[in-house]
């Protein structure tokens, strides 16, 4: 019994009822303990989120995905989660303490986590009510957290286990340090940013009246932080400068500290690079600590010069100068060029002025990139810590063998490059975060400084030895490492279970093309250290949303576009599906608004359809295989979907999106839609109980069914809502049957309704060439009629009146005069326009029109072959000139056609 739909279709009206009925009911996950298992686990977003227009785009390709598998009967089982988020989520409750006048160092950490926790409870659920407004059929009775006690448990093992192999140690490395959170912070973590600040030129002097062969007694350094010379310990030249040669090994006298320290070779001087020489600060720059290790100089000798707030302390040999203590870095650096000024060690810019005289400068200008924290948003300092590492490259060769030998599969495979290159070139993985909220790291200090790594402080107590005091490690895990374990920590392992044992491997991963290193590529290291086998047999990497004009969305830049805002607009289906339909694989997704609305007016189209099956008696069919069918246009439509599914099948095999999203689109829209409704109509226009009106009803309410079947993991909320109000069913959309016709189609049928089309669409193109009226009827000629063109004729005189407007059709010679000529399959028609159209007066405004398109197509043709322009001008300018070109290039052909058809 179907039930009467509105006449307007409402998202709003529908998608919070069908969600919460598909969620109380548990059709996220019905019991099908037998089927295959199909697995995806959800990169877990942080528990201080909210949807971003990312969010929307990877949950949308998983949900599709995972839809399309429980269709296909398979125990599919999707399990989702929030990230602890540790630096994100302190900072949200320090400031909601710090509003009421409590600082976290006043009430401990006891009391501060108690807040956290509370905090999580009240608040921590935004971001997983708003991926329900997504349509996202995850299995919320299985709901992670990385700080959940069966996930802490697997943490602390996977932490003990590779320290008791060797794999995790201490040590004394450079990090990304966040003077303003006091914290380690990732790469992922730092945002670099073009800052303007100054190039700044000093005078080394040599030590022991060395002097260069040139006869100076100095090497000139340049830099960008003049405040870390206060921690120098080197002057670093090419090996191959002909400039230093003979002063390779001998010392530098620093003016401010007064510290002696070699002048060494190392092809990290660039000699094309300013003086050729490079000052080296090796606790305080990445290549420098690099520079420093090769010359010799331990991390434990290296020179620290700050504190944790980035302000200057005493260095281990007590050179820096007592007036720069306490300083602020920025001040310090003040300070720095004031007295190398002063000591006439400075070498000034010069600058010509528009008088044509000399100006000096402390500094040339120079825009620095400059790495700030992300959520601190000061400017990160390199900095020398004892921190927890992993041996980042002993992990990563496992997984890159796997990726070798096709046990991970990464698509799309161009990004298996840059995978490769990550990994070969690998750093040791700092883990260590100096924070409050996280998995606290397992590791107990005796008053010597000896650590003692165990599960518990019992098991450390014993490991010690009784009697011995032990004070526990104060920093948490990196965040990275514990969701590094959510592929079977979310499964229950360290336990035995059953979960672990059917749904691990995973069977894909979606994730966003960057963080392949930051979590995808530390989830194969560790899947592999503990599981033995490959966490996903496939990598599914998806490109950025960005803005209509390509540029990175930003809230700086105002081009943020909120999914929820788009959602309330045009509802959760119309979303989805321009995501899916947008993601090529290897490109970026551009917004565009107006696309989303288009999607919305696809739904409403087959709304309408609905409407209009429920007002011809067609409803709900009662099997998966199709219906049995006589009438060509019947025989057609079965063809079709069979031609559907399996193109479906082989998109969603090569994880195709944007394949399948048109696939499906073209088979609704103009397929079922604009053809078979319309061969249909006459039909149901005589007697209803008559055979062919009672096929037709079965075999279009069954088609129609497998319309809401391939089109519900893509629009899951107005599939399942028509697929109710076509009738009862013993089953809801989400747990349907995907399509299998079993169908054998009368290959002449589909031939004579292809026909039918080919010759309606030329007929409907030739009259918008010309400017004729769509409803005008035209006589047409058909001199040479292939066989079937004489059978469809005969048969099917009535559809190619209403459809194509033609009539009559003759088999004969045309008439002389003014005519067009198109073409279905292998005939051709003559059409007279002798009375229908002004020759002449249509023939010189299409000769107009293409001249005009001409002219563009060939400018815009000109400035892309210009090198200049490609290389200089914007990627977006290019493109649009590229696509401006495209549709000149394609409107002149076209006119060019229509004056053809006129002889």
């Amino acid at each position: 019994m179907t039930s009467e739909l509105n006449k307007t279709f409402d998202p709003a009206a529908i998608e919070g009822r069908w969600y919460a009925h598909w969620e109380e009911n548990g059709l996220f996950r019905p019991e099908r303990p037998d089927a295959q298992p199909f697995t995806i686990v959800n990169p877990p977003p942080n528990v201080t989120g909210s949807l971003h227009i990312g969010h929307a785009l990877d949950n949308t390709l998983q949900d599709i995905v995972v839809r399309y598998e429980r269709l296909k009967g398979k125990d599919a089982l999707w399990v989702v989660g929030t990230d602890h988020a540790g630096i994100a989520t302190q900072m949200v409750v320090e400031r909601n303490l710090e509003s009421q006048g409590i600082k976290r160092a006043d009430i401990g950490r006891e009391a501060f986590l108690k807040h956290v926790w509370e905090w999580k409870e009240q608040s921590g659920g935004t971001i997983t009510r708003q991926m329900r407004r997504l349509g996202c059929s995850m299995d919320w009775s299985r709901e992670q957290f990385t700080m959940d006690d069966h996930f802490s448990k697997a943490v602390l093992k996977v932490f003990v286990d590779l320290y008791n192999k060797g794999l995790i140690y201490r040590d004394k490395r450079l990090v990304n340090w966040d003077p303003k959170l006091k914290t380690a912070i990732s790469d992922l973590e730092v945002e670099t940013k073009d800052v303007q600040s100054g190039f700044w030129h000093f005078k080394y002097p040599l030590a022991d009246g060395v002097t260069l062969d040139d006869g100076r007694d100095y090497i000139e350094v340049a830099t960008t932080r003049p405040e870390t010379m206060l921690a120098d310990m080197a002057v670093a030249v090419h090996p191959d400068d002909e400039r230093y040669k003979s002063v390779v090994g001998k010392e530098i006298l620093q003016p401010i500290t007064g510290r002696r320290f070699r002048i060494v070779a190392d092809e990290h001087a660039d000699p094309e690079l300013g003086s050729g020489a490079v000052k080296i600060t090796p606790g305080h720059d990445f290549n420098d600590f690099d520079v420093g290790k090769r010359a010799g100089i331990k991390p434990a000798d290296m020179l620290n010069m700050l504190d944790q707030h980035a302000a200057v302390v005493q260095t281990a040999d007590e050179l820096v100068p007592e007036e720069f203590l306490g300083l602020d870095r920025f001040d310090a650096r003040k300070l720095v060029v004031e007295r190398m000024k002063e000591a006439g060690c400075l070498i000034p810019h010069v600058t010509t002025n528009k008088d044509g005289e000399e100006e000096l400068h402390d500094a040339e200008p120079r825009t620095v990139a400059t790495p700030f924290g992300d959520r601190g948003g000061v400017v990160i300092e390199p900095w020398l810590t004892d921190q927890w590492y992993v041996d980042a490259e002993t992990l990563a060769q496992p997984p890159m063998q796997a990726v070798r030998d096709g046990r991970i599969e990464i698509v799309p495979k161009s990004w298996e490059k840059t995978f490769f290159n990550w990994m070969e070139n690998i750093q040791p993985w700092c883990v260590s975060r100096q924070l409050w909220w996280g998995h606290q790291i397992p590791a107990w200090y005796d008053d010597n400084g000896k650590v003692y790594v165990a599960g518990t402080e019992e098991e450390a107590q014993a490991i010690a030895g009784e009697g011995v005091a032990l004070t526990r490690d104060s920093d948490v895990l990196d965040t990275w490492f514990s969701s590094a374990l959510w592929p079977f920590g979310t499964l229950g392992w360290p336990d035995d279970t059953e979960l672990v044992r059917k749904h691990y491997p995973n069977d894909l991963l979606v994730s966003g093309f960057d963080i392949l290193f930051f979590w995808d590529a530390r989830m194969a290291m560790q899947g592999m250290e503990f599981m033995g086998d490959v966490p996903w047999k496939r990598l599914y990497l998806h490109g950025l949303v960005r803005a209509a004009d390509g540029q990175k969305m930003s809230k700086s830049k105002g081009n943020v576009v909120d999914p929820l805002t788009l959602i309330d607009k045009y509802g959760a289906d119309a979303l989805r599906f321009f995501m899916a339909s947008m993601e090529s694989q290897g490109r970026d997704v551009k917004m565009d608004e107006k696309r989303v609305e288009g999607y919305r007016n696809f739904a409403t189209k087959l709304w309408n359809a609905t409407r209009f099956c429920q007002s011809n008696g067609i409803g709900a069919s009662n099997s998966v295989a199709a219906p049995e069918a006589k009438l060509a246009a019947n025989q057609w439509i079965i063809g079709e979907v069979v031609k559907t599914a399996e193109a479906l099948d082989k998109a969603m095999a090569d994880l195709r999106f944007d394949a399948a999203a048109s696939t499906i689109y073209q088979f609704t829209w103009a397929t079922f839609c604009d053809w078979y409704l319309e061969l249909i109509k006459p039909v149901f226009q005589g007697d209803p109980d008559a055979m062919p009106a009672k096929e037709t009803r079965a075999v279009a309410g069954w088609a129609l069914d497998q319309i809401l079947v391939m089109l519900h993991p893509f629009m899951p909320f107005i599939t399942e809502e028509l697929w109710h109000a076509q009738g009862d069913r013993p089953y809801e959309l989400i747990l349907a049957k995907w399509p299998a016709p079993e169908a054998q189609v009368d290959q002449g049928a589909v031939d004579a309704i292809d026909w039918v089309i080919q010759l309606t669409t030329a007929i409907r193109a030739a009259k918008n060439e010309l400017g004729i009226a769509p409803g005008a009827k035209l006589a047409a000629f058909c001199p040479a009629p292939s066989d079937l063109a004489k059978r469809v004729v005969d048969r099917s005189a009535a559809a190619i009146e209403r459809l194509a407007r033609l009539t009559p059709v003759e088999f004969a010679e045309a008439p002389a005069g003014a005519a067009m000529q198109i073409t279905a399959g292998e005939d051709v028609f003559i059409i007279p326009l002798e009375g229908v159209i002004d020759i002449e007066a249509e023939k010189a405004r299409l000769t107009k029109a293409k001249a005009a398109s001409e002219k563009e197509r060939d400018s815009l043709a000109k400035r892309l072959g210009n090198p200049k322009f490609v290389e200089k001008a914007k990627p977006e300018a290019v493109e649009k000139a590229q696509a401006d070109h495209a549709h000149h290039a394609a409107e002149a052909d076209r006119l060019d056609a229509a004056l053809a058809r006129l002889g």
